[in-house]
């Protein structure tokens, strides 16, 4: 039945793109084959959005009777020819037309990539609360489908709504209820469709980005698509290449890669059969520097890595504007009407991301051919022709005025989730500067960024030629020298692409897009060396670095597509290549080789990684393969598991229920749990039903502050073993309906009175017992 439920959902999202594709076709009708492989983002934002707002008076799977009607009206209005289909025929207007060759790769990619996807997650299914984030993703899927209205009730937080952006679990959970499938199932199912929307929407971009540079579309979107889906940083492969070299060289690199990095020496040595899939993601001190594959091995379904399709999609607009000629202004108006709908929804799904979709759209927009006052009036943008100044600064005014208005709009459309989710948040978030100290060194940014930094290199060498590249790599010389002694890498590593690019992109008469994406990706990395958000999701700029550099690495992995594709395409098509004052000449098909070979290999030593951990993924022990998220619950905790199970099955809506809360901290007892957060014991009956419980996992802190989190730990104590009339007053005022007694409660409290009148046994499974409180008795 399972391997029925991965066709039903591939039947699913087919019949959403045949729905979409008249809408994405018009959007994109300036690209190469009208980009096809963005039609499921597309829809996701047609689609979610009205029910994001629909939600907020009623919720459920009643509300697709408002997003399917207007998903598909939208799509007939924008791409079907009206007065055919008044007559009684479909059939696209005349200005538009499906590119089936497009589609139809498009469409292998995300069923190639959706599978992989599946696969993986076959093999590990479990949302165990360990190394991740899956308990809370978990309790958000069934925190939706519990819900009557938006936003759902906090699991973790009974009685309050969530404190947390849940656009991508309300995507998952629409998908849940257009396939009848149960979260369950849904939660790795809609992890592997965003995997597919993700690499197809690079696919998609490195394609149409190769096709308008005139080099092998093919090549460039397999090329993006591989280095957003399956590549890796260059810690794993640069781990192996250490280990053979001689002793003399391998122990002081040994020592000094341990040394400025979070790496053991003993780690560093570690032979392939004590590989660990964990540690390329942890390279800076400090930092989580997370790539896509590792967050789909390690499964969450978190919003850093559900934002990421739509920020590709943000750039797929962001380049269909930068193709649109600057005499089709409603076109582009639409394409940032577009972007400023999307910007609203990825606010919802991914908060963090939500600045770099207009980050994006100010880079596409100022380097466009098309000036920017334009879609506004042709007045001001005609006045300062004359003086080339002038005319950079009316570009640059222009753009930030459009930009601002843009971003501006995307915040009133988000106000519903801004002013009632993230608003009112008791823990404080101020913006640091970052000391020079805890700055990234060089060999670490290189680890990390280094495949990206070099095929870039390429890109400018190629587009300055030989002396204003070697006058560039002099002045990035004496850079590093100055970075050096400033403790600041990033001011030699990654600034100058951003400065050469910025220079490349105006002085070019047809400026590349992909440059666009690499200044994009640079300035996101020079950011994050900067300046950090300070908040309980610490310590230090971890949650900015962890946020941040997924951004990057699918900016960048979409840049490479068309960057070496054009390579490979250039080489080919050059003369040969002649330095006459070495009398060197280089004839044009060894141009082509040392190209083809530079590709092959960045592509084999940022493979290392993923060969290894799938490799290690499908050798791992593990009870069945099953995409079922909790059947681990059965697994390893079969008296609780049956509990959850009727707790699940029998109790409807959101009553409160009493269980330990998600912390060891407390005033008054002494908690016998060996491991809380991170661990079985946090919270697993709210985790994996939706059902809130009075106090769950300490990340409240971050949500709600400490002084609110800690006072409800109190009265949770105080509610299992405070006396009669305290523990009755607070059941009380928190509404408690059920009251949990387990293993994670006898370890915490010990012995908790039980025989009391208002309490009675409605469920008993081994070690766990479920009461229910008798409203009239209490």
């Amino acid at each position: 039945m399972e391997y029925a439920l991965v066709v039903r959902w591939l039947v699913v999202f087919a019949a959403l793109w045949v729905v979409g594709l008249p809408l994405s076709t018009r959007l994109f009708r300036r690209l190469p084959g009208n980009a096809p492989g963005f039609t499921l983002p597309v829809v996701f934002v047609a689609l979610a959005l009205p029910i994001y707002y629909v939600g907020h008076f009623v919720f459920g799977p009643v509300t697709l009777l408002v997003g399917v009607p207007l998903l598909v009206g939208v799509s007939a209005l924008a791409g079907l020819d009206l007065d055919a289909l008044r007559a009684g025929t479909v059939r696209l207007a005349s200005d538009l037309e499906i590119d089936r060759r497009a589609l139809a790769e498009a469409a292998v990619v995300f069923a190639i990539a959706f599978l992989f996807a599946v696969m993986l997650r076959a093999l590990d299914p479990a949302v165990h609360a360990g190394g991740g984030e899956k308990f809370l993703d978990f309790g958000l899927l069934k925190s939706l489908s519990r819900a009557a209205v938006l936003p759902p009730e906090d699991m973790w937080f009974a009685g309050e709504p969530i404190k947390y952006y849940f656009g991508g679990h309300l995507v998952a959970i629409v998908l849940a209820w257009l396939t009848g499938t149960t979260p369950e199932f849904a939660y790795n199912l809609a992890l592997a469709g965003f995997f597919g929307i993700l690499v197809t929407g690079a696919y998609e971009l490195g394609r149409s980005m190769s096709v308008i540079r005139g080099a092998n579309g093919r090549l460039g979107g397999l090329l993006a698509a591989f280095f957003v889906g399956f590549a890796s940083n260059l810690a794993t492969a640069g781990r192996f290449a250490l280990g053979v070299l001689p002793e003399s060289l391998k122990q002081p690199l040994v020592q000094a890669v341990a040394d400025h990095t979070q790496y053991t020496t003993e780690q560093v040595l570690a032979s392939a059969a004590e590989f660990s899939y964990w540690r390329a993601s942890r390279v800076i001190p400090g930092t989580i520097n997370e790539f896509p594959l590792f967050a789909w091995l390690n499964g969450d379904l978190h919003a850093h890595m559900m934002g990421t399709p739509f920020l590709l999609l943000a750039a797929g607009f962001t380049l269909a504007y930068f193709r649109t000629p600057e005499t089709a202004v409603w076109e582009r108006r639409l394409l940032v009407v577009a972007t400023i709908l999307l910007g609203a929804f990825q606010f919802v799904v991914d908060t963090w991301s939500f600045p770099s979709v207009f980050g994006v759209l100010f880079l596409g927009v100022v380097f466009a051919p098309a000036r920017p006052w334009t879609v506004f009036t042709s007045r001001v943008a005609g006045r300062f022709e004359d003086n080339p100044v002038a005319s950079e600064a009316s570009r640059l005014l222009g753009t930030t005025v459009l930009v601002g208005v843009a971003g501006a709009v995307a915040l009133l459309l988000a106000s519903p989730f801004l002013l009632g989710t993230v608003a009112g948040s008791g823990s404080e978030r101020t913006v640091e500067i970052l000391l020079p100290t805890n700055r990234s060194g060089f060999g670490v940014l290189f680890l990390v960024h280094g495949a990206f930094l070099s095929a870039f290199a390429l890109h400018y060498a190629s587009q300055l030629g030989s002396k204003d590249s070697l006058r560039v790599g002099l002045g990035v010389f004496v850079v590093a020298v100055v970075a050096a002694l400033q403790s600041f890498s990033a001011l030699a590593l990654v600034i100058p692409f951003i400065v050469v690019g910025w220079v490349v992109l105006r002085a070019r008469e047809n400026p590349r897009f992909e440059t666009v994406l690499i200044v994009a990706g640079a300035g996101l990395v020079t950011l994050v060396e900067l300046i950090y958000v300070n908040e309980q999701a610490g310590p230090g700029r971890m949650n900015t670095v962890f946020k941040t550099y997924m951004q990057v690495w699918v900016l960048w992995g979409a840049a490479m597509g068309p960057v070496l594709a054009t390579l490979v395409h250039d080489a080919a098509a050059k003369a040969d290549f002649s330095v006459p004052r070495f009398d060197l000449r280089i004839p044009s098909r060894a141009l082509h080789t040392i190209a083809v070979v530079v590709v092959v290999l960045l592509v084999a030593s940022t493979s290392v990684y993923g060969t290894l951990a799938v490799t290690d993924h499908t050798q791992s022990p593990r009870e069945e393969m099953t995409l079922d998220a909790t059947a681990f619950a059965e697994w390893w905790h079969g008296d609780e598991a049956t509990a959850i199970d009727w707790l699940d099955a029998e109790v409807e809506g959101n009553p409160t229920i009493l269980t330990a809360p998600g912390t060891k901290w407390s005033a008054t007892v002494d908690d016998q749990r060996e491991y809380v957060m991170y661990s079985w014991r946090a919270n697993p009956e709210s985790s994996l039903t939706g059902i809130p419980t009075v106090a769950g996992w300490a990340h409240e802190v971050g949500y709600r502050g400490p002084d609110a989190y800690y006072d409800r730990v109190r009265d949770v104590d105080a509610m299992y073993v405070g006396d009669d009339a305290t523990r009755r007053e607070l059941i009380e005022k928190y509404d408690v309906q059920y009251v949990w007694v387990g293993p994670g409660e006898k370890a915490r409290y010990g012995d908790i009175e039980t025989d009391v009148p208002w309490l009675t046994e409605v469920h008993r499974s081994g070690s766990v017992v479920v009461y229910e409180v008798e409203a009239d008795a209490l």
